[in-house]
This record gives structure tokens, C-alpha cells and sequence, in this order.
């Protein structure tokens, strides 16, 4: 599968090893280096870890189980049993450097590190203007913040609508932020969003003509759903992605995941070879439930819920990788 070898897969890694996260005052050059290239294992374990944009609600509600950012990973870890965190950058507004360091130490004593900063303002990669200045100085941002947190990546948007011209300046451009990272020993995952990388070929071809060992795609269960060919659409980024978020809706009574199978999700993955890290994430605040007569009403989402949702999920997910495996390993006999 094109680029797979080439794509950095330190999340077990990271979490093995999370006690050697590099300290303060040690610069990007002196940081360890992780692994370029996946390790060559036929069909390597899944890491399930969480999005904590998915426990906004109890964070705002200052959850005596995580009353800040700084408790998630302990949070996470111990009542969740997850192994890791992707943090949306808005939940780090406000912090500087001791803050940064403070939430590493936090997660190496949860042994549950960060492992992906994911920017949620698209980012046009075709400006050239002040606008496009300011763009590459907000990456730069997010680098120095996943560098501090020893992330191995980071994951952005790119906006635009798809023109062969904006095609050509967003691939020169994503190059160029490509380069300003690489000097933190970080990779670029293209995650994807209305416009220019919303069809999984389009994003897939962007990822090509970019090129090189840095970057790679953040796809999702939820886009792979709008996509309207969520099987196809895992299967063709699943092999550019070190991480995918595995999207979650909310469950009906019955226990079923809402609008599509998480089974089927994991099943599309594992299909070509994926054997990295699945992050759990609640997308929305309220989700829809089937109701009477099979319609739909909406559900307000408490923290019980949260927690429920995700453990659900978590161990439905849990299943589905090993029912995949061993059907993979089955045929192979």
C-alpha cells in the first residue's frame, strides 16, 4: 500500500516508553526521534485512545473527574481505559510553556500521552497573501505546543474548494508547512473536510503530490459516513494514516451504534493492513435516538451518557479488532 512504510507509527511507542518524554529546556534537535518508518508487522494490535474533545461537557461542568484539561489523562486512563489522547488546540487556549509541560507530566504519570494535536480551523494552503503569513504562524504554534507535549504529530484542515489550481498552490503550500514542522520531529496528517479534500481519491492524490515521509491523512468514521461509501472511503486513507478517529454518534436502545456499524468500520480498516490508533470520539453534545415507529428525536447527552457512550464504544471496538484479526488470520490459513 503506497506511502504505509513511510508513515511514523510511534504510538505504541510513546505510550511503552512515556516515562522518557523529553524534559524542558531540550531543543528540537536534541529530542529522540522517532521511528520514520512503520515497523513491518502483518497485523500489529490497534491502540484505542480518546479525542478529549469528546468530554467538553464535563470539563465545563468542572466533573469532579476531570474538573480541567490537567485531570483528563488520569481521567481517561483509570475510568475510561484508554491509552492515549488527541487534544483539540482550543482546549490548550491560554496555555504557555509551564502549562504545556505540566499537562505532559500529568499524562506520563496516567501513562496516557498525547499523541496528536488536531488544529479544527481549516486552513486555505492555497493564500499567499498576509492571510497565508498568518496561517503558517498558527502551524508553527501548534507545532512548538506538540513538540512540548512530545506528539509525534499534528493534524490540520485545508480549505478551499477543489480546482486543479487550488489543488496545485494547496499542495505547494502544505510542502512549505511540511518543512517549518519537520525540524520538531513532527509529521502533518490532513484530516478531511469540506472542499478540496473531502473525497478520499482527491485527499489521497494531495498526499502523493506533497510527498515525502511527513505527511499523511486523520480520517474519520463520521466523514467516511458523509462520504456516502464509508467502507471504501476507510479503505483508501486507512494506509496514510498513523491515527483515525473512530467517530461515535451515540447508541440506540438496542445497543446499536447510530447511522452506520462500528464493526464495519474496524472491519474496513483492518481489511488493508490498519494497525495503529483508534481514537474515540463523541462528535456532537446531543445525539439522535431512534423513537417510536423508527424516528428520530433528539437526546441531550449528560456526563453519565459521555461515559457510557465511550465505554460502549470502547468495547465494541475492542471486539470488532479481534473478531477482524482473527478472520484475517483464517483466511491466511
Amino acid at each position: 500500500m503506497p506511502l504505509v512504510r513511510n508513515l511514523i507509527d510511534s504510538a505504541s511507542t510513546r505510550v511503552q516508553e512515556v516515562a522518557r518524554v523529553r524534559r524542558p529546556g531540550r531543543s528540537p534537535s536534541q529530542a529522540p526521534r522517532p521511528s520514520a518508518r512503520l515497523r513491518p508487522s502483518v497485523q500489529p494490535e490497534i491502540l484505542l485512545t480518546l479525542s478529549a474533545g469528546s468530554v467538553r461537557p464535563l470539563l465545563a461542568a468542572r466533573d469532579p473527574r476531570c474538573p480541567d484539561i490537567l485531570a483528563v489523562p488520569q481521567f481517561v486512563a483509570t475510568d475510561l481505559g484508554l491509552r492515549g489522547l488527541n487534544l483539540p488546540t482550543d482546549l490548550l487556549a491560554g496555555f504557555g510553556l509551564m502549562e504545556l509541560d505540566r499537562l505532559r507530566d500529568a499524562a506520563d504519570r496516567a501513562h496516557c500521552p498525547v499523541l496528536l494535536l488536531s488544529e479544527e480551523t481549516p486552513i486555505d494552503f492555497a493564500e499567499r497573501g498576509p492571510s497565508w503569513t498568518k496561517s503558517l504562524d498558527r502551524i508553527k504554534r501548534v507545532a512548538v505546543a506538540a513538540n512540548r507535549l512530545g506528539c509525534p504529530a499534528i493534524a490540520v484542515r485545508a480549505r478551499g474548494e477543489d480546482t486543479e489550481e487550488r489543488f496545485e498552490a494547496t499542495a505547494a503550500g502544505v510542502k512549505s508547512a511540511v518543512k517549518e514542522i519537520e525540524r520538531y520531529d513532527l509529521n502533518l496528517l490532513l484530516a478531511p473536510s469540506a472542499g478540496i479534500t473531502f473525497v478520499a481519491q482527491r485527499l489521497t492524490e494531495l498526499i502523493k503530490k506533497v510527498g515525502g515521509f511527513r505527511i499523511g491523512s486523520y480520517p474519520s468514521f463520521e466523514h467516511a459516513f458523509e462520504s456516502g461509501d464509508l467502507e471504501n472511503t476507510l479503505r483508501k486513507l486507512a494506509p496514510y494514516a498513523p491515527a483515525i478517529a473512530a467517530s461515535v454518534r451515540g447508541f440506540a436502545k438496542d445497543g446499536t451504534h447510530i447511522d452506520y456499524s462500528l464493526e464495519a468500520c474496524v472491519e474496513s480498516v483492518r481489511s488493508v493492513g490498519y494497525g495503529n490508533t483508534l481514537a474515540l470520539d463523541l462528535v456532537v453534545a446531543s445525539a439522535s435516538a431512534p423513537a417510536a415507529g423508527g424516528r428520530k428525536s433528539a437526546r441531550k447527552i449528560t456526563a453519565e451518557d459521555i461515559v457510557a457512550d465511550i465505554d460502549r464504544a470502547r468495547r465494541q471496538l475492542e471486539l470488532a479488532a479481534v473478531e477482524a484479526e482473527m478472520a484475517l488470520e483464517d483466511e491466511e490459513e
